[in-house]
């Protein structure tokens, strides 16, 4: 899958699977922004890049932040003239009970990014997206389909709002020719996780079963972000991959 002479907009290209599909499409030729809000995380990312043929433009950023999602749209544009991929994979995990009034506080903090920073990069690319035909790929993850830890079902919630508007997206702009569709992980080798794994109150109900009895790599779900991305996908809009490894199969 070549993407010579495509660019493509990565958020949450700082770790994980952000970071891995930054490094697969630079080695597909594409010409990458990185966006992330570690400073050293991005440069680590960016000399990757670089070893692989291409230097990122890589953007200091925080998309929870309007002047700084206007930001990413600008200065792509400003570099390299058009967007032909915009991958939402910036995302934040917290926990939150309804019995110790941290619900709604926690879901409105992770909201911001999950969900309404999606909505206003999706808004400020698209205009972009129709000049090339191109797409979007969003994020999401399993538990906006099922959550079986009652502590993030706050996060589930964005995750499901996501879903929703994936689909609303790729039915908006199925006409001029772009199109959106979401991936779903489950369980991944990711900083997040390990973040997770390490508090004590969250691993306590952690379920980590899969059917297939293994995680992810971040790079197994870049894949798929590559293939979604590619002319291979023509036909695919408005769809959700679920790449769990049968988490949900397991309830």
């Amino acid at each position: 899958m070549s993407f010579t002479g495509k660019v493509v907009i990565i958020t949450g290209a700082s770790s994980g699977i952000g970071a891995a599909a930054a490094l697969q499409f630079t080695k597909e030729g594409a010409d990458v922004t990185i966006v992330g809000r570690n400073e050293e995380k991005l440069k680590t990312v960016t000399a990757r890049c670089e070893e692989a043929g291409k230097i990122p433009l890589a953007i200091k950023a925080d998309i929870s932040h309007d002047l700084d999602a206007e930001k990413i749209i600008n200065q792509t544009i400003d570099k390299y003239g058009k967007i032909d991929v915009l991958i939402n994979n910036a995302g934040i995990l917290g926990r939150a009970s309804i019995l110790d009034g941290t619900f709604l506080e926690k879901y409105e903090e992770l909201a911001k990014t999950n969900l309404r920073a999606v909505i206003k990069l999706t808004t400020l690319a698209a205009p972009h997206l129709i000049k090339t035909k191109g797409n979007i790929i969003n994020i999401s993850s399993v538990s906006g389909h099922a959550e079986k830890n009652p502590l993030f079902t706050a996060y589930g919630l964005t995750k499901a709002g996501l879903n929703f508007f994936t689909n609303s997206a790729a039915t908006e702009l199925a006409p001029h020719g772009v199109r959106v569709n979401a991936i779903s992980p489950g369980p991944v080798h990711t900083d997040i996780w390990d973040s997770v794994k390490e508090d004590p109150v969250s691993s306590k109900t952690l379920n980590i079963k899969t059917a297939l009895n293994r995680m992810s790599g971040p790079e197994e779900v870049g894949e798929l972000i590559l293939f979604l991305a590619s002319d291979k996908a023509i036909a695919i809009t408005g769809s959700n991959y679920l790449t769990d490894n049968g988490y949900l199969l397991i309830r």
